[in-house]
């Protein structure tokens, strides 16, 4: 796991290698092993290293092939190279790990070859003959890559930071992705919180030449294979997806597969381990997997209410793992909040708790944690996963009058739950009840209406990023599972721009490599390609409990689920308030904010106001927290 920078000039003039150095020094977190610099022409490449597989400093980068006409600066890992590498054959290796494979593997299929990858990676391959850059992201979008193009240049890196770093882009608030932000407290592709700088999409690549791109999409959770419909393509293609027992069998090969694939290291990996269902699977199958003992770490509460040390003791010793407890008190996270503000390269509503738990476990001589994140997106976790099929058994709703629907849905504005109703509303007014419809719904923290209220700046007529991506690809959705098409969505939104997003970000500030087995291509493919009939949960995830059987404990599969549910609402109010005021107050004073619909909207908060959750102002007091330390206008 490590960080990347670059610069392309267009002009044909060297970059100063001094940008590139700046870029790298304020992601030192990412790779605190080795640092390297590349410059030739109107390239410079800079890399930051946390040596995961082949430690030796031959495979330091940037990293040339043998040939000397390409050059290689990369982030992640490549879980299967040792597979990939039998494929080279006559290459003349010289060093053991996954970045020389990946730079070979180019040289021999060019973009083909992220056909063979299987892993996580953001890289970018500088061809020195025909002046030209490749980059590219992973399928699933693990590892972050943003870019700047202007008739003079492009700037990429692992971090928005490392872009405003050169000094060379305006520090300007992206006010198009306010929107994003504060529906979804985090923002879609291809934007970022600042003006001009862009987000590589998940699963494409793109060439820079002459100072032009060209993108192409490689892989799309709703595809695959680009034919639309992933029952036929992906590890799905020519399976019987009627037989459960076969389905079954199948998700376990994955999954044990999946978790081997993340074994590879050769430094010890661990495990997070909460004892709830997904961080004892992946707990369990590295036992199975492994030759070692895994290494687990539990955070444990002296308060009962957060506390499940007990349940994550369990399966530590079903399978005799080396097991760690670390004590903490809930106030830890306010201890360490502006520590956690600090760590985001772009702001989120979220974070904070993988912040502080994967300090810990930096802290304990880890460098690769395996995480168990992901499993209720692919295995129905969610309660709205419920709730879509249920509104598809009622789609004669949409077929009456609009004018109809328009009056029954306003007739929920008032009275208790009008947050909910909100949401209601929203889907009665809605074209449909399809998933590009009713999935922005769902996932919305502030709604259109609030937002309007709050933000000045607000345009009627944009929609979300999220929005957009889900309606384009509204005919291949279509052709899914239920159930998938609520993965498929989740994927695209709130998976992609917060879980994992946040993941990188809070995890490589304290230089932890998290590796996520539930985000697996070959296992995603095959699952979201398991009709509703079988996929429906009888209880919590059964799909995945009865595929792993019998490998989880009855006492795991049947508890009450807890997660990291802390009293934000009370520290708002007390310990934080005089924090949050201030960054309100000076929010309220900004040109896109409406600033005393703003100080009503935190007074009524204050007052108690039931219907306002304390995230609809922990998002002002972030973002204003994120634009006065990156000094954005």
């Amino acid at each position: 796991m490590c960080g990347i920078a670059g610069i392309i000039n267009f002009n044909n003039a060297t970059p100063d290698p001094a940008l590139i150095r700046r870029m790298t020094d304020c992601m030192a977190h990412r790779g605190p092993d080795a640092a390297g610099l590349y410059s030739d022409g109107p390239a410079a490449l800079g890399h930051l290293r946390l040596s995961i597989i082949d430690l030796s400093s031959a495979a330091n980068q940037p990293f040339t092939d043998a040939s000397g006409r390409y050059v290689m600066v990369f982030n992640g890992e490549m879980y299967n190279y040792n597979e990939v590498r039998s494929l080279l054959e006559g290459y003349p290796f010289r060093t053991s790990g996954d970045t020389e494979v990946l730079l070979a593997a180019y040289v021999k299929w060019g973009p083909d070859c992220l056909m063979h990858f299987r892993g996580m990676f953001a890289f970018a391959i500088w061809d020195k003959e025909e002046r030209e850059l490749f980059v590219a992201r992973d399928r699933m979008g693990v590892k972050p890559l943003y870019y700047f193009i202007d008739q003079d240049r492009l700037i990429f890196a692992s971090e928005v930071r490392g872009i405003l770093a050169t000094g060379l882009v305006r520090r300007k608030i992206n006010e198009k992705a306010l929107l994003d932000y504060f529906s979804y407290q985090s923002i879609g592709y291809p934007y970022s919180m600042i003006e001009g700088i862009l987000q590589l999409e998940a699963g494409s690549w793109a060439k820079i030449r002459d100072g032009k791109m060209v993108k192409k999409v490689y892989w799309d959770v709703t595809t695959f294979s680009g034919k639309g419909g992933p029952a036929d393509a992906g590890a799905a293609a020519g399976f019987d997806l009627s037989d459960k027992q076969k389905v079954q069998g199948k998700i376990r090969e994955l999954m044990l597969q999946s978790v081997e694939r993340r074994l590879v290291s050769d430094v010890p990996v661990g495990a997070f381990l909460s004892g709830g269902i997904d961080s004892s699977a992946i707990v369990g199958l590295m036992a199975e997997a492994g030759s070692a003992r895994p290494n687990t770490f539990t955070i444990s509460f002296t308060e009962k209410e957060y506390d499940e040390s007990g349940y994550a003791d369990l399966i530590a010793k079903k399978f005799n793992t080396h097991h760690n407890t670390v004590l903490l008190k809930p106030t830890v996270f306010l201890d360490e909040l502006t520590a956690g503000l600090d760590a985001m390269d772009t702001p989120s509503g979220d974070g904070i708790n993988t912040y502080v738990v994967s300090k810990e476990i930096a802290r304990q001589g880890m460098r690769v944690a395996l995480s168990g994140v992901g499993g209720d997106e692919l295995f129905a976790g969610y309660s709205y996963f419920s709730f879509y099929p249920k509104l598809q058994r009622r789609k004669w709703i949409w077929n009456l009058p609009r004018g109809l629907r328009s009056l029954v849905a306003d007739s929920l504005l008032h009275g208790p739950g009008s947050g909910r109703k909100e949401r209601i509303r929203q889907i009665l007014k809605a074209p449909s009840c399809a998933i590009e419809e009713v999935y922005p719904v769902l996932r919305q923290v502030l709604t259109p209406r609030t937002i309007d209220r709050l933000l000045s700046a607000a345009d009627p007529h944009f929609s979300t990023a999220l929005r957009q991506d889900l309606e384009a690809k509204a005919g291949n959705l279509e052709k899914m599972p239920l159930l998938s098409q609520v993965s498929a969505a989740e994927y695209l939104g709130y998976t992609q721009h917060t879980l994992l997003k946040d993941t990188d970000q809070m995890s490589m500030a304290v230089s932890l490599e998290v590796r996520e087995p539930f985000f697996d291509q070959d296992l995603v493919e095959f699952v979201l390609a398991v009709p509703d009939q079988i996929k429906t949960p009888a209880y919590p995830k059964s799909l995945l409990v009865e595929s792993l059987k019998p490998l989880l404990p009855d006492e795991i599969v049947f508890r009450k689920k807890q997660g990291f549910v802390f009293p934000w609402n009370d520290w708002i109010k007390k310990e934080l308030y005089g924090f949050c005021d201030a960054h309100i107050k000076k929010m309220a004073q900004r040109p896109f904010i409406d600033g005393d619909a703003l100080l009503r909207h935190w007074e009524d908060f204050l007052r108690g106001d039931k219907e306002i959750r304390w995230m609809e102002v922990w998002l002002f007091v972030v973002l204003e927290y994120w634009l006065e330390k990156n000094d954005i206008g």
